[in-house]
C-alpha cells in the first residue's frame, strides 16, 4: 500500500520501514491489535496498529551499551484514543494526538538514539496528519512508581490499552525485522 506520502519519503531518502503482512502463526497479527482498539474507526485502528509495528521493528537497542540485550516489554496506548474521548475536526484540522508508552527492560534503552529511526519512519508515514507522542519507561521506573504509588503513571497504565506485551505476544520474525530495516 503505497501512499503519496511514502513515495515522497522514499524520494527524499528518508528512512521508510516497510513491513509485510504478518504470517498467520504470529500471535501479534494485525487483526489482534486492531481488535484491542475496535472502539475506533477503521482508519484509526490501522494507524495505531501500524505505529505499534513500526515501534517494534525500528527499535535499535544496539545503539547504546547496556549489560543486557534490549527488549520492548510493553507498548501501551494511552490518552484520548484509549479513553474513547478522541476528536477529529476536519474544519479546523485539529486531531487528538496518539500517545504511546513503551516499557523497556533496562534504563539504558530509554536513550533517544534507540528510538530515532522509529520517530523518523512514523513521521514519514503519517505525513503530519497527527502527532505521535512516545514516552519510554524502564521496568525499574514502573517498579518505583508502584512503590511510591505514583498515580499519574499507574492510572494511565491501568486505563491504557496494551497493544503489545512481550510475555503474551509473539516477537516479529527475522523476515519482518529485516524488511523493516531496509
Amino acid at each position: 500500500m503505497d501512499t503519496a506520502c511514502t513515495i515522497r519519503a522514499r524520494m527524499r531518502g528518508s528512512p521508510v520501514c516497510e513491513l509485510q503482512m504478518t504470517p498467520p502463526t504470529d500471535v501479534y497479527a494485525r487483526e489482534v491489535v486492531m481488535a484491542r482498539v475496535n472502539h475506533l474507526v477503521r482508519r484509526k485502528q490501522n494507524e495505531i496498529e501500524r505505529i505499534a509495528r513500526i515501534i517494534r521493528a525500528c527499535f535499535e537497542p544496539e545503539r547504546v551499551q547496556a549489560p543486557q540485550p534490549g527488549k520492548i516489554r510493553r507498548i501501551i496506548l494511552i490518552g484520548p484514543y484509549a479513553r474513547r474521548s478522541w476528536y477529529e475536526d476536519r474544519h479546523t484540522i485539529q486531531f487528538s494526538d496518539y500517545e504511546f508508552w513503551i516499557v523497556v527492560n533496562h534504563p539504558a534503552f530509554k536513550d533517544e538514539r534507540c528510538w530515532q529511526r522509529a520517530h523518523d519512519v512514523i513521521d514519514s508515514e503519517l505525513c503530519n496528519r497527527c502527532a505521535v507522542d512516545i514516552d519510554v519507561f524502564s521496568k525499574a521506573d514502573i517498579r518505583i512508581a508502584r512503590i511510591e504509588r505514583d498515580t499519574f503513571i499507574l492510572d494511565r497504565i491501568e486505563a491504557g490499552i496494551t497493544l503489545y506485551r512481550a510475555s503474551r505476544d509473539a516477537p516479529l520474525n527475522e523476515r519482518e525485522r529485516r524488511e523493516a530495516r531496509q
